[in-house]
């Protein structure tokens, strides 16, 4: 569950899914627009816990459970609880606070996404999986990233903005703030106190996470498919066909403390309570969150929401 919640949207999909390429350009792209709203819409409940937990907001107490080995342990809410605390404080609705700033970002970033690659088209080669060709294959590889990368950076950079306000809207659940009530009232908040810069805080954590998930996930894919498949087998290609979308799952967890650092300075300081002291330090960069974090060993912060061990206060006798 979180793994998925982290992966970035648009570079990797499942394989096998070849509906919308049926459905020819303009319908695969209004497919695309449609299938990325209703992805968003039925994961906001999921990345909203997951941002008040990256925030480090608690407001439940953890509760004693055993691990595997039956010993006692402490355990934070996990997101069912912590989701059913929202809806206990806003109802159902609060669930999906902040989802219409994210859908539309999500239809800037689908949209983005193809216009670029209708402007900076890819040309189609051959499939090489021998390993007397790995030079083209691996060049092969290196083209078709560095097109994604860029298909992925402008729309992570046109979608930013509503992302920042969306992550605004719902930290306000913290401290019970109305200050970000809707799109358009929140864009003129946010170029009146901040100005342009306001609307691209975390963007470059975000690119940077997006960057190296895309390269580390294409070229391991890529070494595995021509070392570690042999195309004598009868399901290689079946193989190859998931080694990139399961490479994307174990890449994420990786890249997951650039999510945070983004996530996390787009809230910084705008005059949330989730975004001031005692939640996090004022932040002078994102450089300056990823080391405060670490030094917490909280860069994965929110990575899991299912089983989320709790520190051991001193006193809290376990046995």
């Amino acid at each position: 569950m979180a793994a998925m919640a982290a992966l970035p949207p648009g570079p990797l999909s499942p394989p096998g899914g070849g509906a919308a390429d049926a459905a020819g350009p303009e319908g695969a792209e209004g497919l695309f627009v449609l299938l990325g709203a209703g992805l968003a819409a039925a994961s906001h409940p999921l990345l909203y816990v997951k941002l008040l937990v990256q925030v480090g907001h608690e407001p439940l107490p953890p509760t004693i459970g055993r691990n595997v080995l039956g010993r006692k342990v402490l355990y934070l809410p996990g997101f069912f609880t912590y989701a059913r605390h929202i809806v206990e404080v806003d109802g159902k609705r609060g669930l999906f606070r902040g989802l219409t700033p994210r859908l539309i970002s999500s239809t800037l970033s689908t949209i983005t996404r193809g216009s670029v690659k209708k402007a900076f088209p890819l040309e189609d080669m051959e499939h090489v999986s021998n390993q007397d060709d790995v030079k083209t294959s691996l060049r092969k590889v290196v083209r078709e990233t560095s097109h994604e990368m860029m298909m992925q950076c402008v729309s992570r950079v046109v979608s930013h903005p509503l992302h920042v306000i969306s992550m605004r809207c719902m930290v306000q659940f913290v401290g019970r703030e109305v200050k970000y009530s809707g799109v358009f009232s929140a864009i003129g908040r946010i170029f009146k106190e901040e100005g342009i810069l306001g609307f691209f805080v975390g963007l470059v954590p975000h690119v940077l996470g997006d960057v190296i998930f895309l390269w580390c996930c294409n070229l391991l894919a890529h070494f595995i498919n021509t070392y570690a498949v042999d195309d004598n087998f009868s399901q290689a290609s079946v193989i190859r066909s998931y080694t990139k979308f399961v490479m994307g799952i174990a890449v994420s967890m990786l890249t997951y403390p650039f999510l945070l650092v983004g996530d996390l300075m787009a809230v910084n300081n705008c005059g949330l309570r989730a975004g001031l002291p005692p939640y996090a330090p004022v932040f002078a960069s994102w450089i300056h969150c990823w080391r405060y974090l670490s030094a917490q060993g909280q860069l994965f912060r929110g990575s899991s929401l299912l089983f989320r061990r709790a520190p051991i206060p001193a006193s809290f006798p376990m046995d």
